[in-house]
């Protein structure tokens, strides 16, 4: 799951969507200094990744790509399901897609003295370039995966080739989200009862 999806499997407050956002941006043992709603939500983040990574669905999404880049089905798959997400936003919430990423993009940077130096730096650019709102067309995953491929210190054009597998199975990988993602939300509520439980 990418950027979308984290933050609206936290969308009860802006503290949890702040977690949500920071699970892909701090390490372990560097939140101690956070709120409790905002650790918590730093630990469901990668509960939801393992989750997902382990799903078998998404296992089958996988071996839709060819073998040379498998590797990075997982990063090319986060960015599409956050695009699948976006498009029908209206099966998944009753609130206006745009004012849910600009109510997320305000809660972010009215917390940017929390924000650790990675964060400083790509959060401003994702709120100016609104990046979350451009996952509702397929030219916003394309545009995503370009920028992740001139961070990898090498085989990015794998990754950027990634792009031609999912056009090719779009509407396969479309409907392996449908299935999976209320599976996720569930699995989501249980362990964030779980984690509430223990604190």
């Amino acid at each position: 799951m990418n950027y979308l999806a984290h933050i609206y499997l936290a969308r009860q407050s802006a503290d949890a969507q702040f977690g949500a956002l920071l699970g892909d941006f701090v390490k372990p043992g560097q939140d101690t200094h956070l709120g409790l709603e905002v650790q918590r939500e730093i630990v469901l983040h990668r509960k939801v990744d393992s989750f997902t990574d382990a799903h078998v669905l998404n296992l089958e999404a996988r071996r839709l790509f060819q073998d040379g880049r498998r590797r990075y089905a997982g990063i090319l798959l986060d960015v599409f399901y956050d695009h699948v997400l976006a498009k029908h936003w209206h099966h998944y919430s009753d609130q206006q897609f745009e004012h849910f990423v600009q109510s997320f993009y305000a809660g972010l940077m009215q917390r940017s003295e929390f924000f650790p130096d990675n964060l400083q730096y790509a959060a401003p650019k994702m709120v100016e370039q609104d990046w979350i709102s451009s996952y509702t067309e397929f030219e916003g995953v394309q545009i995503a995966i370009q920028r992740m491929s001139h961070r990898l210190s090498r085989n990015g054009h794998l990754l950027r080739d990634g792009l031609q597998d999912l056009e090719l199975h779009y509407t396969q990988l479309s409907a392996l989200f449908f299935e999976f993602f209320p599976q996720l939300e569930s699995f989501v509520e249980r362990e964030r009862q779980f984690l509430i439980s223990r604190q």
